[in-house]
């Protein structure tokens, strides 16, 4: 024999909205943020090649998603050690890949950089213009080194020339 407590839970078909483990929504959260921390740290990898290294990389991210943010603050959200982050965004800012101007106070007192970091299509056009460099050079290694006495037939004597160009969105 069988009683009915009240109304059942509306069942969606094909869909269990709830399970032993949480809510679907729950899980597909949880798989979102993993694939955003896998995404990041692609983005950290590629930028730490252009940057030199994984901690100019992560500033670099930080930096383009908290702008005017003092070296304080950028620590703090990347976890790296205060002097370290003031030591990279010295290099970057001599780099300039990262401008800094003085943060306004009403008060007495000291008043911090902000930093900003410079847009991914100025980073990539001046790398652009780093790699053409070192073409060149290792093109012209010949001359360089001074000896001149080998022949080039395919026309390594050209510089080389590396254009990049925005695209019209």
């Amino acid at each position: 024999m069988s009683t009915d407590d009240g109304p059942s839970e509306p069942e969606e078909e094909g869909l269990d909205v709830t399970d032993g483990d949480g809510s679907v929504r729950e899980r597909l959260e949880e798989e979102t943020d993993r694939a955003v921390e896998r995404f990041d740290d692609g983005v950290v990898d590629l930028l730490s090649w252009v940057l030199d290294t994984e901690t100019r990389a992560r500033i670099y991210v930080y930096l383009r998603q908290h702008p005017d943010s003092t070296s304080d603050e950028v620590a703090e959200g990347t976890g790296l050690y205060p002097s370290t982050v003031r030591e990279a965004l010295a290099e970057l800012h001599g780099e300039d890949r990262v401008s800094r101007r003085k943060r306004e106070s009403d008060g007495a007192g000291n008043n911090p950089y902000e930093y900003t970091a410079i847009a991914p299509s100025e980073l990539v056009s001046n790398i652009a213009g780093d790699v053409q460099s070192e073409l060149n050079t290792v093109f012209n290694l010949d001359d360089h080194l001074g000896d001149g006495g080998g022949e080039s037939t395919d026309g390594a004597d050209e510089p080389v020339t590396i254009t990049v160009e925005e695209s019209e969105q």
